[in-house]
């Protein structure tokens, strides 16, 4: 049997197979060929991101659906690696592969959008563009600043269009996830126990 045989790369530009290889917990994702910093997590973004985990994941397994977290590399094109907050594969779509990479696109991808201005750059322009083009059907945007939920839905000119949005109460009617209630209450509730922001020493 044959060594594996290491890639190579320069801390520069990576190549696709690079970035791909990179170890579970090195952070990064690939933006034309360059490894960026992502998003710096905090305990609003960690709880609303674990509170739809908990939510989407109950539903999925019911349904024989499949949710995956934040550390799951997509390759959404040549050059351009992704790692969304969270993706789905809904009813019906054909299992993920157990080991590795994305290659092709889930039904959903969600991002819980921080409050610096290159992070909500990053998911309201450059991810938007980008899923659009991989092909993923639906875009979820939460953003605890502002307590909004967006839908958009993948148009026919392969564009993004607004399918729903809401600042709170019960959604009982979710675009493709028939079956699925947000209480988004429920969630602001969760982020209303956080403490106050420490002062910075």
């Amino acid at each position: 049997m044959a060594a594996a045989t290491a890639v190579q790369y320069s801390p520069g530009r990576l190549s696709d197979e690079a970035w791909l290889d990179l170890p579970e917990d090195e952070p990064g994702e690939l933006v034309d060929g360059v490894l960026v910093e992502e998003e710096v997590a905090d305990w609003i973004h960690e709880t609303a991101v674990i509170w739809l985990i908990r939510l989407l994941g109950a539903w999925a397994a019911a349904r024989g659906a499949f949710v995956a977290g934040s550390e799951l590399k997509y390759l959404v094109r040549k050059g351009n690696g992704r790692k969304p907050d969270l993706s789905m594969l809904l009813p019906g779509q054909k299992p993920p592969p157990r080991r590795g990479p994305m290659r092709r696109p889930p039904d959903g991808m969600i991002e819980v959008v921080s409050p610096r201005p290159r992070d909500v750059h990053r998911d309201r322009i450059e991810k938007l563009r980008e899923y659009a083009a991989f092909g993923v059907r639906w875009y979820w945007l939460l953003d605890p600043a502002t307590r909004m939920l967006e839908i958009y839905e993948l148009g026919p000119d392969g564009r993004y269009v607004w399918a729903q949005g809401t600042a709170g109460g019960r959604l009982e009617v979710v675009p493709g996830c028939e079956g699925l209630t947000l209480d988004l209450d429920e969630l602001w509730g969760e982020l209303d126990r956080l403490g106050e922001e420490e002062p910075a020493e």
